[in-house]
Parts: C-alpha cells; structure tokens; sequence
C-alpha cells in the first residue's frame, strides 16, 4: 500500500482502533472489495478483532451509524457500531467473520438442491424482515436517510431511469424514449398507491446478510428508507445470483406473510396486488446495477449475474399479473428475453478459459498439466501453520468448517492467500485479453489434507464469485486418493 493510501486510510483507522482499544493493532487486513467504493479491513490484536470502514461519503457514514445504533438498540441483529470517527471518514464495527448467506448457500451446493438446513437459514432470515420493516421503523430518525428518505416518485424514477441508460442503452435495446417515458410514469404512479409508511432495507439479498454460528445478522442498510412492505421480500426471493426455485420463492413468501401478520395487519390479496410490481421494479434496479458495474466498469462479478436476472425476467413474463397497460415496457422486457446479445453474456463456453485448481500432497507428485500447455502456478504451503499436527484436527481436511476456523484468524495464510490471488488475477486478466483458454493452479503440502485443501478451495470460490467469463474446475488429489471425496467441491 502507498503513503498516500496509508495517511488516508491506516492512519485514522489505527488511530481510531488504539483510542476504542487502548492497544495497538497487530495487523490490517483489508478485506475483498464490495459493489460499493467503502474500503474495509480486518483489524487485529491477540485478542480483538474488529473490521474498520473508511468511506469519504459524509452523508452515507451518517445514515448507516444512526441505523446501526437505533437497530441495536432495538434488539435487531447487526453489527456493534464500537467507535466512529466520521470527520475522517472512519468507524469501527463488531467482526461478524466472513461468511455470507450467498457463501453458505454456495458452500452448500445449492443450485442442485433446497437442502433442510438451507430452508431453515432462509427461515431464520424472513423472521427478521418484518422486525425491521416494523418494529425497526418505530422512532427510526428519517433525516438521515441517503440520497432519498422516501421511495418515493423520484426514487422510482432514478431506478428505471438506471435501467434505461445503465442497461437497455448499453446492450443495444431499441425503444422509444417518450414511450418508455410514458409507462415509467404509469408504474410508479401505480406503485405509489401501496401503503409504504414501513422501514424500506432497501438492498435485503444474500451478500448482506452474515451467517454467525448458524444465525443470521445484517449489514449494508445505510441506503435504507421509508417504503412498501413488498419491496424487501422481492429483493430477497428474486436475487439473481441465488436464483431460487419458483416453488421454493412460494413457500418463503408464504411464510413471510405469515409472520408479518402476527406483528401488523395484512390483507393477503391487498399486499399480492403490488407484489409482482415491486417484484419487477427491483430487478430492473439490480439489472441497472449489474450493467453500470458489469457492461460500463467492466466487472465480471455483476455480469455474471445478468444471465439469472434476465431468466427471472422470463418467469415474471409468464406468470406475474400487472394490471396495467405498459406497451413500451412490456416490449423491452420482450426483447430482453429474446436477446441474443444478452443469451451470448450467458452461455459463451466454447471460447472460455478455463483455470483448473488442484491440491496435492509432495509425498506423491505434483498433479501434472492436464491440458499440456505447461503454464500456471504450484504453489509450496509446507510453510504455513499445519493444524494436521494437532490431534483437534487429524480427522478432518481443508473443507471442513473446523479447519476454516483454523485458518481464518491466522495471519499467514490470509497473507499467503492474498499474494496467490493477486497472482492468479493477474493471469486469469492477461489470460482474457489474449484469448488463452487454460491456466493451472496447484497448492500442495505434506499430506495434501488441511494447507492445500483449504487454498484450492478459497481459490475456487474466489474466481467463481469474480469472474462471470470463466470456468473453474476443482480437484484434491489426496483425499480422492484416499477414497474421502469424489471431485466435487463442497468447502
């Protein structure tokens, strides 16, 4: 990091931390960035843990440490807010680790199967949706809420405007600018009438929801206002890089009604009347944020999602009633459907690379180059801590959540993890622009169990979440070896 980024941002956070602490931290991480230009970092001493969050946006600093202290003083479940420092743009906040729903769900595999203990987390997470919405709006101070304090006619109209220009214009969309105009006004007008006097999340999906010891907190509400209460529970159910079942969607709204109606009067057919509608508003806002940071910055975790959201599009086409007449709109969504162009996003597997990651033990041979081109990387973990040493962990390997926890406060390896990714970043970028279709990447270690295990696996899911233009496949050596797993990650 430069001089410059260490004034701007590990000077005030550390400054910050040594005040709340009284010590002096031992390390500081900064985590993956987000959709969002926060910057976060994990803030350690022997005993503390803490993520720390500089943000030059005043205004959205503001909003989210007033939300965090009336929600906790609530009971609702989100993060400490253990010190601020909002004059240079830094604040403190209780660690929650680092598994996401959206991590569990991937960990889980659950594109093959709604298993009992994914049900249940969902669950666990809808409970909680109408306490915001309605005990979390009680006393809430709506003057700080940014940019907007209501969803209001403005709001709605930024988002369909985001999806217009964001969207539609960069994928070539033909429309009638007037036209669509003209059935933007007829939507939100029509979306105005619902009762909105509720606490609005605003972005309730899997990314900021964090999953400790099974249960569930929130984050990342600062964008929060007053709204309908469809809004949340669509953003949830139709989030497109979970892409849940449409029977699964059912059974969830089913029982997020039927919570909501123990703490505030619903009439079923009333809120289902404008359910599809904020159904479709939302993922037209998401689809103007997956092409302003997919197709405009040129990120492949949002174009990776564009595919699932344009099949939810599809679903909503075919089963939702809006009982309104939107021509232009109906066209778009038409041709949307249709596109070629947005099919080739989806499905171009014959030209893509492919990385495939492998873990190994030096006691037999390091895997050799699958696809005969002879480049890639292994990398040596026998230099990092061993838990295979500790009788706690001989039983288990680097896929399981014992050893997760091993490694997840231990500065090696994250330091370790972070030069191999920045590498293989590196590659899978040159890889891209070059037209390359193979790269290898290989961890070993002594017994190929627990270092090299774990390393594949964070790699695995790093590249999958990252790049939407990419194959990843996944093999340990060893453990097939000794008959523990077939090739299918799990980590």
């Amino acid at each position: 990091m430069s001089d410059k980024h260490e004034k701007l941002f590990l000077q005030p956070l550390t400054h910050l931390f040594e005040k709340w602490s009284g010590l002096s931290p031992q390390s500081v991480v900064e985590l993956p960035p987000s959709g969002s230009y926060r910057r976060y970092f994990r803030i350690k001493t022997a005993k503390e843990s803490c993520i720390g969050v500089y943000n030059t946006d005043e205004k959205e600093n503001r909003a989210f440490c007033t939300f965090t202290r009336h929600f906790h003083h609530k009971g609702l479940p989100v993060p400490s807010l253990l010190a601020e420092d909002l004059n240079n743009h830094v604040y403190l906040l209780s660690d929650l680790g680092d598994t996401t729903l959206l991590d569990f769900l991937q960990k889980n595999n659950f594109e093959k199967e709604i298993t009992p203990e994914i049900r249940q987390v969902y669950l666990k997470v809808i409970d909680y949706l109408p306490l915001f919405q309605i005990k979390g709006n009680e006393g809430l101070d709506y003057s700080v809420c940014y940019p907007r304090r209501v969803f209001d006619k403005q709001s709605m109209m930024w988002d369909l405007n985001y999806f217009k220009y964001y969207f539609l214009k960069l994928l070539q969309v033909p429309f009638n600018e007037q036209e669509l105009e003209d059935d933007f006004q007829t939507f939100s007008d029509y979306l105005l009438t619902a009762p909105s006097d509720f606490f609005m999340y605003r972005d309730f999906q899997s990314r900021n929801i964090m999953l400790v010891d099974g249960n569930p907190y929130f984050i990342d509400y600062q964008g929060g206002r007053k709204g309908a209460l469809q809004y949340d529970i669509a953003s949830l159910l139709f989030e497109a890089k979970t892409a849940l079942p449409p029977s699964f969607r059912e059974e969830l709204l089913d029982h997020y009604l039927e919570v909501l109606g123990r703490m505030h009067p619903v009439d079923r057919k009333s809120f289902l009347a404008y359910y599809d509608g904020y159904v479709y508003i939302r993922l037209m806002q998401a689809m103007g944020a997956y092409g302003f940071r997919g197709l405009y910055e040129k990120k492949e975790l949002f174009l990776q999602s564009i595919p699932p959201a344009i099949a939810h599009l599809e679903w909503l086409h075919d089963n939702a009633h809006l009982p309104l007449h939107l021509p232009a709109l109906r066209k778009v969504w038409e041709h949307l459907i249709q596109s070629s162009s947005v099919k080739k996003i989806a499905h171009s597997t014959g030209d893509r690379l492919r990385v495939s990651i492998h873990s190994f033990s030096y006691r037999r041979h390091i895997p050799a180059d699958d696809a005969n081109h002879g480049g890639g990387y292994v990398f040596d973990c026998r230099a990092l801590p061993n838990p295979g040493k500790l009788d706690e962990y001989k039983n288990f390997t680097g896929r399981d959540p014992q050893v997760h926890d091993f490694f997840r406060n231990d500065e090696q390896m994250q330091q370790f993890l972070a030069h191999v990714m920045s590498l293989v970043d590196m590659s899978v970028t040159n890889y891209l622009q070059r037209g390359f279709k193979n790269l290898m990447v290989s961890f070993g270690c002594t017994g190929g169990q627990h270092r090299s295990v774990y390393c594949a696996e964070k790699l695995y899911y790093y590249l999958k979440e990252k790049y939407a233009g990419i194959d990843v496949a996944i093999r340990h050596h060893e453990l097939e070896a000794m008959h523990l797993i077939s090739n299918e990650p799990r980590a």
